[in-house]
């Protein structure tokens, strides 16, 4: 238990570093304004998600999972696990529960940060 934390831990560091280094240079290439930097990060983490995901597969390598997706992926994006659950629900045929997933993750998701928006600002306490 005590490597596989580690290995997550290892993988996370990796992973929010590189989510800095790519944000920075994202807004250096383009400047502010549309968060590119932010759906960047997001679709090359859910890009790499897939591809682990089938490479791990195939080569008996799924012992990785905690280092590369749960570590790594998700230290670069949590975007990329979501991506995952969405798309694993969808092709195990459970088509309401990936459109309920989706719909709630993203709803109750901006609705949890507007609520924490306005408890911190005392708008609403």
């Amino acid at each position: 238990m005590l490597t596989t934390v580690l290995q997550v831990a290892l993988g996370g560091a990796i992973g929010a570093v590189l989510r800095f280094l790519a944000g920075v240079g994202i807004l250096r290439l383009v400047g502010p304004g549309f968060p590119l930097a932010v759906m960047t990060v997001n679709i090359l983490g859910s890009f790499a998600m897939g591809m682990f995901v089938v490479y791990a597969a195939q080569r008996g390598m799924t012992y990785l999972t905690p280092l590369v997706m749960t570590g790594l992926l998700g230290g670069f994006t949590t975007f990329s696990a979501f991506s995952l659950e969405a798309v694993t629900l969808f092709e195990r045929g459970s088509m309401g529960q990936a459109l309920g997933y989706v719909t709630l993750s993203v709803v109750l998701s901006i609705g949890g940060l507007i609520v924490g928006l306005m408890i911190a600002r005392g708008i609403w306490a």
